[in-house]
């Protein structure tokens, strides 16, 4: 597994580049769409933002923890559910709940087949984020 700060090397990269390039670059990883999340941080109060790989859910984008049992971005949802994600050049405003019973279940029949690898290792049951969007930022997307 790679260490956290090489996690952190890569996540910077990926999102100077899907914010330069508009998601032209970016917007996949192992064939499936990312999006980036903004979410406060728990602790400084600032933005921050990660790549990740995302399902859709009718409106909703779905994400989940992956290799790390309790990311930084997870834990500032707990705190904060309200956050905005980038995806291609579209921005919204959204509100995270974790996802419950069938909903959690039916969610899984969507998830790629590493999700399930991630999921057979994860401590515990691995959370699934649903992400509903509440408003489109109409205003230019900041790069």
């Amino acid at each position: 597994m790679p260490s956290k700060w090489m996690l952190r090397l890569f996540s910077t990269i990926h999102v100077f580049l899907y914010r330069l390039f508009g998601g032209a670059i970016g917007a996949r990883m192992n064939g499936l769409p990312v999006l980036l999340l903004t979410t406060t941080g728990r602790k400084t109060g600032k933005p921050r933002t990660k790549p990740l790989v995302y399902l859709r859910d009718g409106a909703d984008y779905i994400i989940a923890p992956g290799i790390l049992a309790r990311p930084d971005w997870y834990l500032n949802l707990q705190l904060q559910p309200n956050a905005t994600i980038r995806v291609g050049q579209a921005k919204y405003v959204i509100s995270a709940e974790e996802a419950a019973d069938e909903t959690y279940s039916k969610l899984w029949e969507l998830a790629p087949p590493y999700w399930h690898d991630y999921r057979r290792n994860y401590p515990g049951q691995m959370p699934l984020v649903i992400l509903r969007p509440n408003v489109t930022l109409n205003e230019k997307v900041e790069r």
